[in-house]
């Protein structure tokens, strides 16, 4: 049996538990108000009765005659008219007058008359009043026993005593009972009502899911969204959080953002940032955004239960390894394409060498070798890359002014650079420098003649200081060059495409330095942007 529809059946049985008692107690007062109703009407009636002055009198003059009243004689007496006449007219069953002595003077069974009753007169004679229920000749009734005083005042001199019958005191009983009934079943009714509607209710709010399936899903969710290295962020139609896991949390700074769990808070108030916010609004973000210093991946997705919608789902992942890893592996292919041009270009100059001796022409092989050993074994055509002692930068240097010469742009190298030690981590060096370049290209590549594109290098200590300078047309908002957005198709929007100055700078913070704008330019002159990348040189300086 489902919970839902065992929750009916307790709810119904508890119902009708509760309208039972509640039956009975009223059934239970309904029977005291008529008994007592009949125990107040025959009271009442006797007290009429016992104050009548002909009954007195009569009562009187019978109590003090000592001998036994003729019984043929009450027949047809006053008393026994005056009686029968009150037992009419109020529907009792009996009214019985009796002297001192307990004699009937008035009964309905003439038959009876001048007999002592059965039932006790002592406490009327005692001039007590007494309701109660007793067994006479007559069967059990409610009656009331009334002492009957002398007209001059005294002790008493009778009884008057009024009783009605069991059945007739119980007359409006099925009718209360009915009534009782009747509210009974409309108690019954409106309680399964009500829970059935409360039933509807929960497996609406459950989505028809059963609290027992609820516990599994509960483990689940907890075991799949603690136990993943994604986070997850669930938002209702209401633009609320409902769900936010640790790692979410974590990734988008919302704790140190707001102070408190976002779970119950609108989107509106984690103070994300506005591309992060839009971004988890709308399609996410599948190009990545810098958040925190981490480049995350936003997947939105909606979720519905049929044909009802429920919200939306992100599911945010940390690509910050992966994106430096990709700026680090597109710096070593550079790298290797500089390389093999150079290897293609040192194997045609030994060819020619070799030709050269080949034909005899032994001085002009051995003029070209020694040039080859002044100039080295590849002419990269980049103006001052001599100033770069470290072959690897020369090489990545020399990779990206042929790649800059394809787009009409010319690098050279700075007068001012001054390198004389090794570079050690050559990756992350050459993942800033390379992104700094990329920017500075695609910047002159756009713009005026001349297209030109300036970098410097410097040793200082363990750390390489390096500035590159274009012709473009500079940067419009420093700020939103280093803000994280996903990437802009404007090609005007050159310095930060995306998260590569982020990331260049998450890159350089990371070691304790920076990456930062000196010339903004503008107003026909190119930016300036500069980087110090700390321990990722060994060697001095001179």
């Amino acid at each position: 049996m489902r919970f839902a529809t065992r929750m009916l059946v307790v709810q119904v049985a508890t119902q009708v538990a509760v309208v039972a008692v509640c039956t009975a107690v009223f059934a239970w007062l309904g029977v005291q108000q008529l008994k007592a109703e009949a125990d107040s009407s025959a009271l009442n009636i006797a007290r009429s009765v016992a104050e009548a002055p002909e009954v007195r009198d009569l009562v009187a003059a019978y109590s003090a005659d000592p001998g036994t009243p003729d019984a043929a004689g009450l027949r047809d007496g006053l008393l026994q008219r005056y009686a029968v006449d009150v037992t009419s007219r109020t529907e009792g069953l009996f009214v019985v007058i009796t002297d001192d002595h307990g004699i009937r003077l008035a009964h309905p069974d003439p038959d009876r008359l001048g007999q002592v009753v059965s039932t006790s007169f002592a406490d009327a004679l005692a001039g007590r009043e007494v309701v109660t229920w007793e067994t006479g000749t007559l069967g059990e009734s409610a009656r009331a026993k009334v002492p009957v005083y002398p007209p001059d005042g005294g002790a008493p001199v009778g009884e008057v005593s009024v009783g009605f019958e069991r059945a007739s005191v119980f007359d409006d009983l099925p009718a209360l009972v009915a009534g009782i009934a009747v509210a009974v079943a409309l108690a019954v009714a409106i309680g399964a009502v009500v829970s059935l509607l409360m039933r509807r209710r929960l497996e609406r709010l459950t989505l028809g899911v059963q609290p027992e399936e609820l516990v599994a899903l509960v483990q689940t969710q907890t075991a799949v969204l603690d136990g993943a290295d994604e986070g997850v962020l669930a938002v209702d139609e209401a633009g609320v959080v409902r769900v936010c896991t640790t790692t979410a949390e974590r990734l988008l700074g919302i704790t140190d953002a707001v102070g408190t769990d976002a779970v119950g808070r609108p989107l509106a108030d984690l103070d994300l940032s506005p591309a992060v916010a839009t971004a988890l609004a709308g399609a996410g973000a599948s190009t990545g955004l810098p958040v925190e210093g981490r480049v995350v991946f936003i997947d939105v997705r909606p979720v519905r239960r049929g044909a009802r919608a429920l919200g939306r789902v992100a599911v945010l992942r940390d690509r910050t390894d992966v994106a430096a890893l990709s700026g680090r592996l597109d710096s070593v292919r550079a790298m290797g394409d500089a390389l093999r041009v150079q290897r293609h270009e040192n194997a045609n100059r030994l060819h020619a060498a070799v030709g050269l001796l080949d034909a005899g022409r032994t001085a002009e092989a051995r003029a070209f070798l020694a040039d080859l050993v002044d100039r080295g074994s590849v002419d990269w055509a980049v103006p001052g890359i001599d100033l770069v002692g470290d072959a690897m930068l020369q090489s990545f240097l020399g990779a990206k002014a042929l790649a800059a010469r394809e787009r009409g742009v010319v690098l050279r190298v700075s007068d001012d650079t001054y390198l004389r030690g090794t570079v050690d981590d050559v990756e992350d060096v050459v993942a800033v420098l390379g992104n700094l370049l990329d920017n500075a290209v695609t910047a002159t590549a756009s713009g005026p003649e001349p297209r030109e594109v300036e970098v410097a290098v410097l040793g200082d200590g363990d750390a390489i200081v390096l500035t590159v300078a274009d012709t473009g047309g500079g940067i419009a908002d420093v700020h939103a060059a280093f803000a994280p957005r996903e990437r802009a198709d404007d090609p005007a929007a050159v310095h930060g495409l995306g998260i590569g100055l982020p990331l260049s700078r998450e890159f350089a913070r990371r070691r304790g330095g920076d990456v930062w704008v000196v010339d903004p330019g503008g107003n026909g002159h190119g930016a300036v942007v500069a980087a110090r990348l700390p321990g990722v040189l060994r060697g001095e300086n001179e």
